[in-house]
């Protein structure tokens, strides 16, 4: 029989989730879709910024009612430096990108909520160097689903064999571009159309296939070291 701390926590959790979901894919797709319609992307600075503002909201709310401490929220912040660093440094590779993997491995560490944030505030912030654009908010998006997949997949505990990280390396290649080929193809005319989605897709397969290869070496040459490190500062200063 559970007891009522027990009750209240899994209540607190199952409101967490809601919320969470309700926001990365419910609100800022919709957010997404009025950018592209109703402002052509030519708004995409405000959405962008919207998007990051609705990101951090279920990352706030997964301290339910403590408040975070500065070094809970500084994780995340060296995380999504490291994530931009990487870009930067690895940016005369076209597709060879350690972004997803390093959002990823703070996801399995600290949950969905900081995966999702790590991943939209790598976009934005990258994207600084990079040049912003309409494809901004797709980027956050995106990269943020992969965050919050992969904190799903940590809580389960597979994510420690090199098998689930392959898999979801291959996978996750796969669905960074199929979500950017809908940008593309909105991008053209505001309209979405599953011939043109298709000819996207066939083309861009040499960057699926390198994106997916360049995930799959990044999450297993660093998802130990980094993940035992994040492990030593959540145990040694009671992080998340």
């Amino acid at each position: 029989m559970q007891t009522k701390p027990a009750i209240k926590q899994t209540t607190g959790l199952n409101k967490r989730l809601l919320i969470s979901v309700t926001i990365y894919f419910i609100i800022i797709p919709f957010i997404i879709f009025i950018g592209v319609v109703l402002f052509n992307d030519r708004k995409y600075n405000m959405i962008s910024i919207l998007v990051a503002l609705l990101s951090c909201i279920p990352f706030f709310l997964a301290f339910e009612r403590r408040k975070p401490q500065p070094r809970e929220i500084m994780c995340i912040s060296v995380m999504t430096a490291i994530s931009v660093a990487g870009r930067f440094a690895f940016a005369m590779i076209p597709g060879f990108k350690p972004v997803t993997a390093i959002t990823a491995i703070t996801a399995f560490s600290f949950g969905a909520e900081a995966g999702f944030l790590t991943g939209a505030m790598s976009a934005i912030v990258s994207n600084i160097f990079f040049g912003q654009g309409p494809w901004t908010p797709f980027q956050m998006f995106t990269w943020g689903l992969l965050g919050y997949i992969a904190g799903l997949l940590g809580k389960t505990g597979i994510t420690k064999s090199r098998i689930v990280l392959i898999i979801y390396g291959i996978f996750s290649g796969i669905l960074f571009s199929f979500c950017m080929d809908v940008w593309f193809v909105v991008s053209i005319d505001g309209l979405f159309n599953w011939k043109r989605y298709s000819i996207a897709i066939a083309s861009a397969v040499p960057f699926t296939i390198t994106y997916a290869v360049s995930n799959v070496i990044f999450l297993l040459l660093l998802t130990k070291p980094i993940e035992e490190k994040l492990m030593r500062i959540k145990i040694k200063y009671g992080l998340m």
